[in-house]
C-alpha cells in the first residue's frame, strides 16, 4: 500500500495543570509540532484541567469558540504544521457553558461538538450539549466526535457511523476502568476506527477527594484490534497509519453486511 493511501492519526496523552491554560497550550504545541500526523486528538478539557468546583469557576476558565485563545492557538499551530486537531475545551456561549471539542485544520476553524452525556459533577457546571452528532471532512477521512462518557451510550457511536464516519475522535478524561475495553465493542459494532485521547494524573481540588485519571489512550481498528494503547501513568503521544477504506467496508463475511442487515423495523431507538 502506498503512503498516499494512508491517513496518519495520532493522540496526545497529557497531564494538564489545572487553570494554567497558557502552560498547557505550550506543552501541547511542542508535541503537535513534533508529530507528522494528518489529525491529532487531544484530551477532554486539555487546556484547563477537569474538576471545576462550581459553574462560576468553569465560566472564568472557559472561552468562546472560535474566538478564544485556545481555538486561535490551535488554528495557528495547524496552519504552521499543515495538520488538523480535535481538542476538548470549556466553551462559553453567553451564560451557557459546554464541555466541548473544537475541530480545526490547516484552513482554520471547521466546527465544534458539545458533549451530550454529562458525567458526575459535570452536571453542576455544564449545560447538556445541544448540537447534532456531526461528521467532518478532514483530508481524506470522515471524522465524528464524541467526548468521554458519550462512549457509554452505543447510540452515540452508531449515529456517527451511520452518518459516514470512518474515524471517531474521542477526547476523554476517563476515571472508570471499563472504557478502553468497551471501545473495542464500539468499533466492532460499527466497523470504524476510534481514537481515544485520555489524560493521566490526579486532581485533588477538594481535600481528601482526589480524582484519578486512567490514561490508556488508544487507537482501535474496525475489527477491534488495539493498534496502540498508551500507559496508565505517562505522558506520551503516538501516530498510527490507518487505511480508512477498511472502515468503509461493512461486510463481516460474504453474507453479512453490518449495516444492510440491520432490522430497523424491529428496533426501539
Amino acid at each position: 500500500m502506498k503512503d498516499k493511501d494512508l491517513f496518519r492519526v495520532g493522540f496526545i496523552q497529557n497531564s494538564p495543570v489545572f487553570g494554567e491554560i497558557e502552560y498547557n497550550l505550550s506543552i501541547a504545541e511542542s508535541l503537535l509540532t513534533q508529530n507528522t500526523a494528518d489529525l491529532t486528538i487531544l484530551p477532554e478539557l486539555f487546556s484547563t484541567g477537569y474538576h471545576f468546583l462550581n459553574k462560576e469557576e468553569a465560566l472564568n476558565l472557559s472561552e468562546v469558540i472560535p474566538e478564544g485563545t485556545t481555538t486561535q492557538s490551535l488554528i495557528r499551530i495547524c496552519k504552521k504544521s499543515q495538520t488538523a486537531v480535535i481538542a476538548g475545551i470549556a466553551e462559553r456561549d453567553g451564560s451557557h457553558l459546554y464541555n466541548s471539542a473544537v475541530i480545526v485544520d490547516k484552513n482554520g476553524y471547521l466546527g465544534k461538538y458539545r458533549k451530550i452525556h454529562l458525567f458526575g459533577t459535570e452536571k453542576n457546571c455544564f449545560d447538556q450539549g445541544n448540537l447534532p452528532l456531526t461528521v467532518f471532512d478532514i483530508g481524506a477521512a470522515r471524522v465524528g466526535v464524541m467526548i468521554c462518557f458519550d462512549w457509554r451510550f452505543p447510540e452515540t457511536a452508531r449515529t456517527l457511523a451511520l452518518g459516514g464516519a470512518d474515524i471517531i475522535a474521542h477526547p476523554s478524561n476517563l476515571v472508570l476502568p471499563h472504557c478502553p475495553q468497551a471501545i473495542i465493542t464500539r468499533c466492532l459494532e460499527n466497523r470504524i476506527f476510534i481514537v481515544t485521547a485520555d489524560r493521566i494524573g490526579t486532581e485533588e481540588r477538594i481535600p481528601e477527594y482526589p480524582i484519578h485519571f486512567i490514561g490508556q489512550s488508544q487507537i482501535v481498528d474496525p475489527d477491534g484490534n488495539i493498534l496502540y494503547r498508551a500507559s496508565e501513568k505517562e505522558e506520551e503521544s503516538r501516530v498510527v497509519d490507518l487505511d480508512i477504506n477498511y472502515a468503509r467496508n461493512k461486510f463481516i463475511n460474504s453474507s453479512n453486511n453490518l449495516f444492510a442487515d440491520r432490522r430497523t423495523e424491529l428496533y426501539r431507538l
